[in-house]
């Protein structure tokens, strides 16, 4: 479905990223990566689905090194056609001792980022009318959490700016939406869990079972895999009229 387009996403060495470039590779998609840690394992998996891949280190929290990032999609697949704003990091601590570098490290990463590349990647995605871009926000972009105001504030904000482009780009073939996960069993979400685990002394499996028992109804995360196939379809032709929704996969979170 996807042959011949090119997909950026940001954040997509691991977790929910690598889910969805994997998602849009198994749809013909070529895939330009960015994140840290293990390059070379993650891009032989999106290699091996058949498409061409690339690569680019990109800090995420420097608009030069976005820029950076840009020129380097265009230059070699073309154009971005898809553009997939993931990357993201999180602090946890109330608000009265939150570090202020930490505050500012993730609203540079979580919200400002996708300003940079959607600004960056907009122009030729209405000059082709067609572009997609996703946002990755989460539950805590609809509800809120105690001790993760800066996360919170990061991903309601990413919710009303998916909507404001969305509004921008209506009467044309870019979209704009975004996706409000839960709790996905990322490396992220592992370290809040094991740190769960240290400070109330208990089996990691228990501390897993009472983190989703206290947001997810379900009692059970969304997986990469499933994230990915949401964006395919906001891909795809079904997904050419829905423009500035929050979809939220979450077990049933944002119903309470």
């Amino acid at each position: 479905m996807l042959k011949g387009k090119t997909a950026l996403v940001t954040g997509s060495t691991s977790g929910i990223g690598l889910g969805i470039a994997k998602a849009l590779a198994r749809q013909g998609a070529n895939i330009v990566m960015n994140g840290f840690g293990d390059v070379a394992g993650p891009r032989a998996e999106v290699e091996a689905l058949g498409v061409k891949t690339g690569y680019h280190g990109a800090d995420m929290s420097k608009p030069a090194e976005i820029e950076e990032l840009m020129k380097y999609a265009a230059s070699t697949f073309g154009r971005v056609d898809i553009l997939v704003n993931n990357a993201g990091i999180q602090h946890v601590a109330k608000v009265e001792d939150f570090p202020v570098e930490r505050w500012d490290a993730i609203i540079a990463i979580n919200l400002s980022s996708a300003f940079h590349t959607t600004r960056l990647a907009i122009p030729a995605m209405k000059a082709a009318n067609w572009g997609r871009i996703i946002n990755v926000a989460s539950a805590h972009g609809l509800v809120a959490s105690p001790q993760k105001s800066a996360y919170v504030a990061s991903k309601h904000a990413i919710v009303g700016f998916t909507k404001s482009i969305a509004l921008e780009t209506a009467t044309t073939g870019v979209t704009s939406n975004a996706i409000c996960p839960g709790w996905v069993l990322t490396p992220l979400v592992q370290k809040q869990i094991d740190a769960r685990a240290e400070s109330e002394g208990i089996p990691v499996e228990q501390a897993k079972r009472d983190l989703l028992a206290e947001k997810e109804p379900s009692l059970q995360f969304t997986t990469p895999d499933e994230l990915g196939e949401l964006a395919v379809f906001f891909c795809s032709p079904a997904g050419n009229n829905v423009r500035g929704v929050a979809w939220n996969m979450d077990g049933g979170w944002a119903a309470q």
